[in-house]
């Protein structure tokens, strides 16, 4: 899968960045305006700049730049999102967009839905876990780690067919909907894990280690 990663202004998990980039994971990195800041805190030049700069004080000089007028209907990540999918990403992780304002938490994570259940897989990265948007029908491994919280939560008004394994609180063909806190704090064990759903979209939140 072609891979790309989009970098924002949140808090930003520079070690994990790091580790899967080093490893030649990404093969084309945005920062989405201030990420710019925490990409080159870490000395990592991006393929592009993209944003109105409003977080970022200023326009980068020293990539390519894509810059938007801060009157607009789409925030500066979807507008990242929608220049990844033009250029047939169908992988993308997003660092910096988690934590920070909730509302730009919980805007981005509905957004990315809709790309997601278009076909991109999706994982954003916090500090201590991440979330990976699962689309249905469809099957997600997790870390198989000792200790750490699995929470999952339907995008939609129902997922059907969820199923979660391997965890202290297994659930088997279960109908969740967005109204109820059944998905909420499973626990991973050591064991191996796994959620899928049948139909719907779901938001796995995982530790990382």
């Amino acid at each position: 899968m072609a891979t790309c990663a989009l970098v924002a202004t949140c808090d930003f998990n520079g070690q994990h960045f790091q580790a899967l980039d080093a490893a030649g994971s990404f093969e084309f990195v945005i920062a989405v305006d201030g990420g710019f800041a925490h990409l080159e805190a870490i000395d990592r030049t991006p393929d592009l700049a993209l944003g109105d700069f409003d977080s970022l004080g200023y326009v980068p000089e020293t990539v390519e730049v894509i810059q938007h007028s801060s009157h607009k209907d789409k925030s500066d990540l979807e507008i990242a999102f929608d220049h990844a999918e033009g250029q047939a990403f169908d992988r993308v992780f997003v660092y910096g967009a988690l934590g920070g304002r909730l509302d730009h938490t919980m805007g981005s994570l509905q957004m990315a839905a809709g790309f997601a259940e278009r076909g991109m897989e999706i994982t954003f990265i916090a500090l201590d876990c991440a979330v990976r948007i699962l689309v249905g029908p469809g099957r997600f491994e997790l870390p198989c780690i000792d200790r750490g919280t699995v929470s999952v939560f339907s995008a939609r008004d129902k997922a059907f067919g969820v199923v979660e394994q391997g965890m202290e609180y297994p659930l088997d063909v279960f109908e969740l909907t967005n109204r109820t806190t059944w998905g909420l704090s499973n626990e991973l064990t050591g064991q191996p894990a796994f959620v899928s759903v049948e139909e719907g979209t779901l938001y796995v939140f995982y530790p990382i280690e």
